[in-house]
């Protein structure tokens, strides 16, 4: 996903859980830092996740391993211009086959896309979109 400001300012957005939470999850235990371990929470689901900081590569990378899926993700930050850069995730060594591996990649996959449309929404605009909130909402 193409987000319009500067690598920078995209990837700290990653790093610091007060902006995370704008288009995330609702709380952080701490900063993003290598050897770190850190709680990432969504209040309205009750719902938690340990994750794991392996490395980082200030404004190019932030690598975990996240409890959640037992797998790594790495969140790439590709500086495209002055103020574009250009977010890709990627998730891998999946440990299911078969029917279950596509269930899990189609859940990761659309998962990421929505943290990635709230990201631009709420960085190139301001607005924070309450995609996450919104996505499991019950009537």
């Amino acid at each position: 996903m193409l987000i319009r400001k500067p690598a920078a300012t995209v990837f700290q957005a990653f790093i610091d859980p007060e902006i995370t939470k704008n288009f995330w999850f609702t709380k952080g235990s701490g900063h993003l830092e290598a050897g770190k371990s850190v709680t990432w929470e969504w209040e309205m689901y009750q719902v938690s996740s340990k994750v794991q900081v392996i490395e980082i590569i200030p404004n190019e990378k932030i690598a975990i391993e996240w409890d959640q899926y037992a797998t790594p993700v790495d969140f790439l930050f590709e500086a495209t211009g002055p103020v574009t850069t250009y977010v890709t995730i990627k998730q891998y060594d999946f440990q299911t086959t078969g029917e279950e591996l596509l269930v899990e990649i189609n859940n990761a996959s659309g998962g990421f896309t929505t943290v990635l449309d709230g990201l631009k929404a709420y960085l190139e605009h301001g607005i924070n979109l309450n995609l996450i909130a919104d996505k499991f909402a019950r009537k």
